[in-house]
Protein backbone atom coordinates (compact mmCIF):
# COMPACT_ATOMS: atom_id res chain seq x y z
CA UNK A 1 0.00 0.00 0.00
CA UNK A 2 1.82 3.16 -1.03
CA UNK A 3 1.38 6.00 1.12
CA UNK A 4 1.21 9.81 0.37
CA UNK A 5 1.33 12.75 2.92
CA UNK A 6 -0.60 15.92 1.88
CA UNK A 7 -0.61 18.87 3.77
CA UNK A 8 -3.59 21.90 4.05
CA UNK A 9 -3.83 24.92 2.52
CA UNK A 10 -5.20 28.84 3.60
CA UNK A 11 -8.76 28.30 4.75
CA UNK A 12 -7.82 25.03 7.72
CA UNK A 13 -6.64 27.29 10.23
CA UNK A 14 -8.43 28.02 13.58
CA UNK A 15 -8.12 28.96 17.08
CA UNK A 16 -6.88 26.76 19.02
CA UNK A 17 -4.97 24.40 16.80
CA UNK A 18 -1.84 22.79 17.73
CA UNK A 19 -2.85 23.31 21.66
CA UNK A 20 -3.46 19.84 22.28
CA UNK A 21 0.06 18.75 20.48
CA UNK A 22 1.94 21.02 22.61
CA UNK A 23 0.26 20.35 25.72
CA UNK A 24 0.71 16.50 25.25
CA UNK A 25 4.11 16.53 23.52
CA UNK A 26 7.35 18.56 24.21
CA UNK A 27 8.75 17.79 20.91
CA UNK A 28 5.77 19.59 19.28
CA UNK A 29 5.70 22.63 21.89
CA UNK A 30 9.68 22.87 20.27
CA UNK A 31 8.63 23.29 16.92
CA UNK A 32 5.94 26.08 17.86
CA UNK A 33 8.86 27.61 20.01
CA UNK A 34 11.01 27.44 16.66
CA UNK A 35 8.42 29.12 15.01
CA UNK A 36 8.07 32.32 17.32
CA UNK A 37 12.17 32.69 17.85
CA UNK A 38 12.40 32.61 13.84
CA UNK A 39 9.59 35.09 13.31
CA UNK A 40 9.96 37.23 16.66
CA UNK A 41 6.60 37.00 17.29
CA UNK A 42 4.67 35.08 19.78
CA UNK A 43 2.50 33.34 16.67
CA UNK A 44 1.65 30.28 18.90
CA UNK A 45 -0.21 32.87 21.56
CA UNK A 46 -2.39 33.92 18.32
CA UNK A 47 -2.66 30.50 17.48
CA UNK A 48 -3.89 29.29 20.84
CA UNK A 49 -5.90 32.10 21.95
CA UNK A 50 -6.83 34.49 18.69
CA UNK A 51 -8.09 36.72 18.08
CA UNK A 52 -9.30 34.51 14.72
CA UNK A 53 -9.38 37.60 12.80
CA UNK A 54 -5.56 38.19 13.72
CA UNK A 55 -4.79 34.33 13.20
CA UNK A 56 -6.69 34.88 9.62
CA UNK A 57 -4.42 37.27 8.05
CA UNK A 58 -2.54 35.72 5.47
CA UNK A 59 0.92 36.69 7.00
CA UNK A 60 0.33 34.58 10.17
CA UNK A 61 -2.37 32.02 8.72
CA UNK A 62 0.23 30.68 6.25
CA UNK A 63 3.42 29.70 8.96
CA UNK A 64 0.53 28.87 11.73
CA UNK A 65 -0.85 25.83 9.58
CA UNK A 66 2.76 24.70 8.63
CA UNK A 67 3.67 25.00 12.41
CA UNK A 68 0.92 22.15 13.26
CA UNK A 69 1.98 19.81 10.17
CA UNK A 70 5.08 20.18 11.31
CA UNK A 71 4.44 19.64 15.12
CA UNK A 72 2.84 16.34 13.59
CA UNK A 73 5.88 15.31 12.15
CA UNK A 74 8.23 15.40 14.61
CA UNK A 75 5.84 13.72 17.03
CA UNK A 76 5.45 11.18 14.60
CA UNK A 77 9.19 11.18 13.79
CA UNK A 78 11.19 11.44 17.31
CA UNK A 79 8.20 9.80 19.34
CA UNK A 80 7.22 7.07 17.24
CA UNK A 81 10.01 6.20 15.08
CA UNK A 82 8.33 7.15 12.09
CA UNK A 83 10.47 7.42 8.39
CA UNK A 84 8.92 9.71 5.70
CA UNK A 85 11.63 8.32 3.55
CA UNK A 86 10.97 4.76 4.73
CA UNK A 87 7.27 5.20 4.49
CA UNK A 88 5.58 7.42 2.19
CA UNK A 89 6.22 7.59 -1.71
CA UNK A 90 5.03 10.94 -2.32
CA UNK A 91 4.33 14.68 -0.63
CA UNK A 92 1.82 17.28 -1.65
CA UNK A 93 0.21 20.65 -0.48
CA UNK A 94 -2.22 22.80 -1.52
CA UNK A 95 -0.62 26.49 -1.98
CA UNK A 96 1.24 26.71 0.88
CA UNK A 97 1.06 23.35 2.16
CA UNK A 98 3.32 22.78 -0.38
CA UNK A 99 5.89 24.91 1.41
CA UNK A 100 5.01 22.40 4.44
CA UNK A 101 5.51 19.42 2.68
CA UNK A 102 8.70 20.21 1.54
CA UNK A 103 9.76 21.29 5.07
CA UNK A 104 8.63 17.52 5.74
CA UNK A 105 10.65 16.01 3.09
CA UNK A 106 13.68 18.43 4.46
CA UNK A 107 13.72 20.23 1.55
CA UNK A 108 13.16 23.52 3.94
CA UNK A 109 14.56 23.66 7.73
CA UNK A 110 11.78 24.89 9.86
CA UNK A 111 13.34 28.14 10.47
CA UNK A 112 13.63 28.97 6.91
CA UNK A 113 10.03 27.63 6.29
CA UNK A 114 8.33 30.27 8.85
CA UNK A 115 10.19 32.99 7.57
CA UNK A 116 9.45 32.46 3.65
CA UNK A 117 5.51 31.87 4.77
CA UNK A 118 5.37 35.19 6.71
CA UNK A 119 6.94 36.78 4.07
CA UNK A 120 4.74 35.19 1.63
CA UNK A 121 1.78 36.56 3.33
CA UNK A 122 3.00 39.91 3.80
CA UNK A 123 3.66 39.74 0.22
CA UNK A 124 0.66 38.49 -1.95
CA UNK A 125 -1.65 41.28 0.50
CA UNK A 126 0.57 43.65 -0.35
CA UNK A 127 0.26 43.60 -4.13
CA UNK A 128 -2.74 43.94 -4.45
CA UNK A 129 -4.71 47.00 -2.37
CA UNK A 130 -7.81 45.84 -0.50
CA UNK A 131 -10.96 45.96 -2.58
CA UNK A 132 -9.70 45.82 -5.65
CA UNK A 133 -9.01 41.88 -6.31
CA UNK A 134 -11.38 39.00 -5.25
CA UNK A 135 -11.90 35.33 -5.71
CA UNK A 136 -14.97 33.29 -6.29
CA UNK A 137 -16.16 29.48 -6.25
CA UNK A 138 -17.97 27.73 -9.43
CA UNK A 139 -19.48 25.03 -8.08
CA UNK A 140 -20.96 22.20 -10.17
CA UNK A 141 -18.63 22.99 -12.94
CA UNK A 142 -15.41 21.41 -14.50
CA UNK A 143 -12.32 22.90 -15.35
CA UNK A 144 -12.97 23.70 -18.81
CA UNK A 145 -16.33 25.42 -18.71
CA UNK A 146 -14.42 27.37 -15.75
CA UNK A 147 -11.91 28.32 -18.11
CA UNK A 148 -14.48 29.65 -20.43
CA UNK A 149 -16.16 31.44 -17.37
CA UNK A 150 -13.35 33.56 -16.60
CA UNK A 151 -12.60 34.18 -20.35
CA UNK A 152 -16.00 35.82 -20.54
CA UNK A 153 -15.94 37.93 -17.57
CA UNK A 154 -12.70 39.48 -18.07
CA UNK A 155 -13.59 41.88 -20.63
CA UNK A 156 -9.87 43.12 -20.04
CA UNK A 157 -9.63 42.63 -16.44
CA UNK A 158 -8.09 39.77 -14.72
CA UNK A 159 -9.65 36.54 -14.31
CA UNK A 160 -8.20 32.99 -13.88
CA UNK A 161 -8.38 29.86 -12.84
CA UNK A 162 -6.67 29.85 -9.19
CA UNK A 163 -7.55 26.25 -7.86
CA UNK A 164 -8.74 23.58 -9.56
CA UNK A 165 -9.77 22.08 -5.79
CA UNK A 166 -11.82 18.70 -7.38
CA UNK A 167 -14.58 17.96 -10.50
CA UNK A 168 -16.97 20.31 -8.74
CA UNK A 169 -15.29 22.57 -7.54
CA UNK A 170 -12.82 25.50 -9.02
CA UNK A 171 -12.18 28.73 -7.67
CA UNK A 172 -11.00 31.90 -9.98
CA UNK A 173 -9.35 34.99 -8.52
CA UNK A 174 -8.56 38.43 -10.64
CA UNK A 175 -9.93 41.93 -10.46
CA UNK A 176 -12.85 42.41 -8.51
CA UNK A 177 -14.86 43.90 -11.09
CA UNK A 178 -14.54 40.83 -13.31
CA UNK A 179 -15.18 38.16 -10.70
CA UNK A 180 -18.54 40.54 -9.72
CA UNK A 181 -19.43 39.65 -13.53
CA UNK A 182 -18.51 35.69 -12.86
CA UNK A 183 -22.37 34.85 -12.10
CA UNK A 184 -23.90 36.55 -14.98
CA UNK A 185 -21.00 34.96 -17.45
CA UNK A 186 -21.49 32.38 -16.16
CA UNK A 187 -25.21 31.33 -16.80
CA UNK A 188 -24.32 30.48 -20.47
CA UNK A 189 -22.50 27.60 -20.03
CA UNK A 190 -24.51 26.54 -16.94
CA UNK A 191 -23.24 27.61 -14.09
CA UNK A 192 -26.22 27.60 -11.08
CA UNK A 193 -23.39 28.84 -8.54
CA UNK A 194 -20.99 31.61 -7.72
CA UNK A 195 -19.88 31.75 -4.17
CA UNK A 196 -17.71 35.06 -3.63
CA UNK A 197 -14.99 33.85 -1.42
CA UNK A 198 -13.96 36.00 1.99
CA UNK A 199 -10.46 36.29 1.04
CA UNK A 200 -8.29 39.17 1.89
CA UNK A 201 -6.08 39.19 -2.00
CA UNK A 202 -6.96 37.44 -5.15
CA UNK A 203 -4.33 34.84 -4.78
CA UNK A 204 -2.99 32.21 -7.67
CA UNK A 205 -3.44 34.76 -10.51
CA UNK A 206 -1.76 37.24 -12.42
CA UNK A 207 -2.41 39.94 -9.76
CA UNK A 208 0.32 38.59 -7.82
CA UNK A 209 3.10 39.03 -9.46
CA UNK A 210 4.85 41.93 -7.09
CA UNK A 211 4.44 38.86 -4.47
CA UNK A 212 6.37 36.26 -6.93
CA UNK A 213 8.93 38.87 -7.81
CA UNK A 214 9.47 39.10 -3.87
CA UNK A 215 9.46 35.35 -3.40
CA UNK A 216 11.86 34.68 -6.02
CA UNK A 217 14.14 36.90 -4.43
CA UNK A 218 13.60 35.27 -0.79
CA UNK A 219 13.71 32.22 -2.26
CA UNK A 220 17.51 33.03 -3.85
CA UNK A 221 18.60 33.21 -0.25
CA UNK A 222 17.39 30.31 1.00
CA UNK A 223 19.22 26.73 1.17
CA UNK A 224 17.14 24.12 -0.53
CA UNK A 225 17.85 20.26 -0.46
CA UNK A 226 16.48 17.52 -2.46
CA UNK A 227 13.10 16.40 -0.71
CA UNK A 228 13.78 13.06 1.54
CA UNK A 229 10.53 12.21 -0.72
CA UNK A 230 9.15 13.68 -4.34
CA UNK A 231 6.86 16.83 -3.76
CA UNK A 232 3.82 16.72 -5.99
CA UNK A 233 4.44 20.35 -7.44
CA UNK A 234 0.63 22.69 -7.68
CA UNK A 235 1.88 23.82 -11.31
CA UNK A 236 2.79 20.77 -12.66
CA UNK A 237 0.54 17.98 -10.86
CA UNK A 238 3.27 15.84 -10.98
CA UNK A 239 6.61 15.16 -8.63
CA UNK A 240 9.95 16.78 -8.55
CA UNK A 241 12.67 16.36 -6.33
CA UNK A 242 15.50 18.83 -8.01
CA UNK A 243 15.87 21.95 -5.41
CA UNK A 244 16.41 24.30 -8.65
CA UNK A 245 13.40 23.09 -9.99
CA UNK A 246 11.56 23.14 -6.31
CA UNK A 247 13.13 27.28 -6.52
CA UNK A 248 11.41 28.10 -9.60
CA UNK A 249 7.89 26.30 -9.16
CA UNK A 250 7.58 28.16 -5.80
CA UNK A 251 7.81 31.07 -7.20
CA UNK A 252 5.81 30.17 -10.09
CA UNK A 253 2.76 29.23 -7.60
CA UNK A 254 2.17 32.43 -6.96
CA UNK A 255 0.97 33.58 -9.67
CA UNK A 256 -0.30 29.82 -11.76
CA UNK A 257 -3.46 27.87 -10.99
CA UNK A 258 -3.23 25.09 -7.91
CA UNK A 259 -3.66 22.35 -10.16
CA UNK A 260 -5.01 19.81 -7.07
CA UNK A 261 -7.45 17.53 -8.74
CA UNK A 262 -5.08 16.86 -11.18
CA UNK A 263 -1.89 16.69 -8.55
CA UNK A 264 -4.34 13.56 -7.15
CA UNK A 265 -5.09 12.23 -10.09
CA UNK A 266 -1.14 11.85 -10.55
CA UNK A 267 -0.85 10.55 -7.12
CA UNK A 268 -3.23 7.35 -7.82
CA UNK A 269 -1.38 6.73 -11.06
CA UNK A 270 1.27 6.36 -9.62
CA UNK A 271 0.14 3.82 -6.95
CA UNK A 272 -1.15 5.77 -3.91
CA UNK A 273 -3.74 4.07 -2.16
CA UNK A 274 -3.61 5.59 0.93
CA UNK A 275 -3.40 9.71 1.84
CA UNK A 276 -2.56 10.98 5.11
CA UNK A 277 -3.49 14.54 5.63
CA UNK A 278 -1.06 15.89 8.27
CA UNK A 279 -1.78 19.50 9.89
CA UNK A 280 -5.04 21.27 10.67
CA UNK A 281 -8.48 20.23 9.54
CA UNK A 282 -9.54 17.41 7.07
CA UNK A 283 -10.40 19.87 4.11
CA UNK A 284 -7.93 17.79 1.51
CA UNK A 285 -9.35 14.92 2.72
CA UNK A 286 -12.67 15.35 1.18
CA UNK A 287 -11.17 16.93 -1.95
CA UNK A 288 -9.33 13.77 -2.21
CA UNK A 289 -12.38 12.01 -1.84
CA UNK A 290 -14.43 13.43 -4.38
CA UNK A 291 -11.51 13.32 -7.23
CA UNK A 292 -10.31 9.47 -6.56
CA UNK A 293 -12.44 7.11 -4.36
CA UNK A 294 -9.53 4.82 -5.06
CA UNK A 295 -7.61 6.54 -2.24
CA UNK A 296 -8.15 6.31 1.21
CA UNK A 297 -7.89 9.31 3.36
CA UNK A 298 -7.00 10.24 7.17
CA UNK A 299 -6.40 12.90 8.93
CA UNK A 300 -3.81 13.48 11.84
CA UNK A 301 -3.49 16.92 13.41
CA UNK A 302 -4.25 16.13 16.81
CA UNK A 303 -2.69 13.24 19.96
CA UNK A 304 -6.09 11.39 19.46
CA UNK A 305 -5.65 11.24 15.41
CA UNK A 306 -1.75 10.25 15.90
CA UNK A 307 -2.91 7.43 18.40
CA UNK A 308 -5.43 6.50 16.38
CA UNK A 309 -3.32 6.18 12.74
CA UNK A 310 0.45 5.46 14.02
CA UNK A 311 -0.31 1.93 13.62
CA UNK A 312 -0.71 1.77 10.04
CA UNK A 313 1.98 4.13 9.68
CA UNK A 314 5.02 2.49 11.17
Amino acid sequence: MAKAFVFPGQGSQDVGMGKALSDAFPVAREVFDEVDEALGQKLSTIMWEGPKETLTLTENAQPALMAVSMAVMRVLEREKGFSLKDHVKLVAGHSLGEYSALAAAGAFSLADTARLLKLRGQAMQKAVPVGEGAMAALLGVSLDVAQKVAEAAAQGDVCQVANDNDPTQVVLSGHKRAIDRVAEAGKPFGVRRAVPLPVSAPFHCALMQPAADAMAEALSGVAIKAPAVPVVANVLASAISDPEEIRKRLVEQVTGTVRWRESVLYMAQQGITQAYEIGAGKVLSGLMGRIDKSIKTASIGTPEDIAANVGALV
